[in-house]
């Protein structure tokens, strides 16, 4: 059985900083998964996959050292989050539904990450 907890935060000034810095890097790390998903299905029709995509993280982190920052389950959270998101939209087109393409993501629209 799986549990979730939910608490309240009442952060101080230094946290909000931290937390708000963490959503942005996740939010960028998010829209360039998305890109390069695009591109790779664009320039050569190849599907990335989860699995592909996070075993990227390690080298992600070598190239951008702030990334170092961030808990590497937060990071793998972001690229699951992405991959969600496509089997969402391949679910929708099989059924028939409206799809709804992954969308890039703003500021407005990532406001949480997730620690396992």
């Amino acid at each position: 059985m799986l549990r979730t907890y939910k608490f309240r935060l009442y952060p101080t000034k230094e946290q909000k900083e931290t937390i708000h810095c963490t959503l942005e890097r996740c939010r960028l790390l998010y829209n360039r998964l998305l890109e390069e998903r695009i591109l790779a299905y664009k320039q050569s029709v190849i599907t990335l996959t989860y699995n592909q995509q996070q075993n990227s993280l390690p080298e992600r982190k070598s190239v951008i050292p702030v990334l170092k920052t961030i808990h590497s389950q937060v990071l793998q959270d972001v690229a699951k989050r992405l991959d969600k998101a496509y089997q969402a939209f391949y679910r929708r087109m099989k059924n028939g539904e409206k799809a709804g393409f992954p969308r890039f993501k703003p500021q407005s629209r990532y406001n949480s990450f997730t620690y396992p």
